[in-house]
């Protein structure tokens, strides 16, 4: 009987749990953008009390290479729903996409592979990555967003897209958060000026953690002043703490252009 009790309770902290997450993912309504070039790019949105005269600020999420794909779901699987709690809606009211990249193809385009400190920005962005930076403009002169407020974040495969994104657009974004991912070293000058912060786990071994060391370290070089979150004992999975980390997320809607 006592087991059985414990078995009954731990199911219904499964299934409190599990419609909790539900209920936040059903709050970024389904939507499709294809760009001037014939491109589609799904993504899911959420909305603050728009019934108002005020503007928000704007985040884009972009998911890691295992959330890749057409149906429109993937891609909120970490840490995105964060942004969706009530408390957060309350606290931080602001318009959220999360795009998702089709398979095959990467946020970023570097002229080197994943993990070498030598990577080059390739002049020409991803297809995916010229998508969103027309959603993004479209989103601008259709919703109430705040453009001085627009923040980028991302994880692993995002983690790079949110460099690259910055690197080519450094005049866009107000506040960025890359989390295990890295970029072109020699473009730092140009990002200089925006507010970063860098969350890492210390114990990747997918994404180095010299990326997230070796960006920082060129950042102050230039003059910024980058945050760096290294997390001890933690592997790829950074993103974990990262989304749930309320200073960062305190940091992060202060930032104004």
């Amino acid at each position: 009987m006592k087991n059985l009790s414990l078995k009954t309770s731990f199911f219904l902290i499964f299934i409190l749990f599990s419609s909790k997450i539900f209920s936040q993912e059903s709050r970024f309504s389904k939507e499709k953008f294809i760009s001037s070039s014939g491109d589609t790019l799904n993504y899911r949105m959420l909305y603050p009390d728009a019934d108002t005269i005020r503007k928000y600020p704007l985040v884009i999420f972009l998911h890691g290479s295992g959330e890749r794909g057409n149906d429109n779901e993937s891609q909120l699987k970490w840490g995105v729903t964060n942004f969706a709690t009530d408390e957060m809606m309350r606290l931080y009211p602001s318009f959220v996409i999360a795009p998702q990249c089709p398979l095959n193809i990467n946020w970023s385009n570097f002229t080197k592979p994943y993990n070498d400190l030598d990577m080059k920005l390739d002049p020409t962005p991803s297809k995916p990555m010229a998508s969103l930076i027309s959603l993004i403009k479209n989103l601008t002169v259709k919703f109430n967003i705040d453009t001085n407020r627009i923040y980028i974040t991302g994880l692993s495969m995002g983690g790079f897209g949110t460099f690259d994104a910055i690197e080519r657009y450094p005049n866009l974004f107000a506040a960025a958060v890359p989390v295990c991912g890295g970029g072109d070293l020699t473009k730092v000058p140009l990002i200089a000026h925006i507010p970063i912060w860098i969350f890492h786990g210390s114990e990747d071994f997918v994404v180095n953690t010299k990326d997230a060391l070796e960006m920082t370290n060129a950042l102050f070089k230039v003059g910024a002043h980058p945050g760096l979150t290294l997390l001890p004992e933690v592997g790829h999975f950074s993103w974990i703490t990262a989304y749930e980390d309320r200073t960062m997320l305190q940091w992060l809607y202060r930032q104004h252009k």
